[in-house]
């Protein structure tokens, strides 16, 4: 609780949070109001989709510089320092900074999400279980990119290197994580199409988008080709499940047997 109540007042201060929740309330009040004109039944689900959509540009970059700014500043102010000095292990300290940046940065924008709720059943006919998948994509995809960007915060040296590694993740899981994958798609048989879906699905973006658009209905896998099927050999929201853990656990690991502290390099 210490370490939530730490972060929360150091982001109180700072400019990074009131970016990104400012950013996700523009964004949604925006395209509320574009699609006010669609009809009753079927503009919940556009909305929805559109949001998400536009959300993923920004959601994910905006993660990646929060988290690791917020490692970072620990180094810099020489606090992380007098952590460890006190017997407490980077493991432990990364755990509990951790979770403070998660129900820090993830908080207000779930209380947005629940405010929003009121206009949508205003205009729309609302579907509260498919509302709270959506809430679910994001709050999965927010949760990914602030541990990774915790990684990128425990490795770096200076505030320059935080920047262009963030915006190399970014870029790799936006661009060209898919493009590597298109570049092998022509050698892909029912005997390997198990690990090309397993590639597939570490990109969290593509996790996200799928799990969501499933969840919505937007996608059925009833009449699906057997290539297909193999693809699909999972459901969307374990797909979105293991790649959670997974990146958590891996960028979790890597920032501790990685980290540099501040009067050691």
């Amino acid at each position: 609780m210490h370490y939530i109540w730490k972060e929360w007042k150091e982001n109180l201060r700072g400019k990074g949070l009131w970016l990104a929740i400012g950013t996700v309330i523009l964004v949604s009040a925006l395209l509320l109001v574009k699609f006010t004109a669609l009809s009753y039944e079927q503009g919940f689900y556009v909305l929805l989709i559109n949001l998400f959509d536009t959300l993923v540009y920004f959601i994910p970059i905006l993660c990646l510089f929060l988290g690791a700014f917020s490692i970072f500043q620990e180094k810099e102010q020489k606090t992380l320092i007098m952590l460890l000095t006190r017997q407490e292990s980077f493991m432990t300290f990364l755990f509990k900074k951790s979770l403070g940046m998660h129900a820090v940065l993830l908080g207000p924008v779930l209380v947005w999400f629940f405010v929003y709720l009121v206009p949508l059943k205003i205009f729309f006919k609302t579907d509260i279980w498919n509302y709270f998948i959506f809430i679910l994509a994001v709050s999965v995809l927010m949760l990914i990119f602030i541990q990774i960007g915790a990684f990128i915060g425990s490795i770096s040296r200076s505030r320059m290197q935080i920047a262009g590694m963030a915006v190399i993740v970014w870029f790799y899981f936006f661009f060209l994580h898919d493009f590597a994958l298109l570049s092998v798609l022509q050698d892909v048989t029912h005997e390997n199409v198990k690990l090309f879906s397993v590639a597939y699905f570490l990109n969290p973006i593509q996790a996200v988008r799928m799990f969501l658009e499933t969840g919505l209905g937007i996608y059925s896998f009833g009449h699906m080709s057997h290539l297909l099927k193999s693809f699909m050999w999972l459901q969307p929201g374990v797909f979105l499940g293991a790649c959670l853990v997974f990146w958590m656990i891996v960028s979790f690991i890597s920032s501790i047997l990685l980290h540099r502290k501040e009067g050691f390099e």
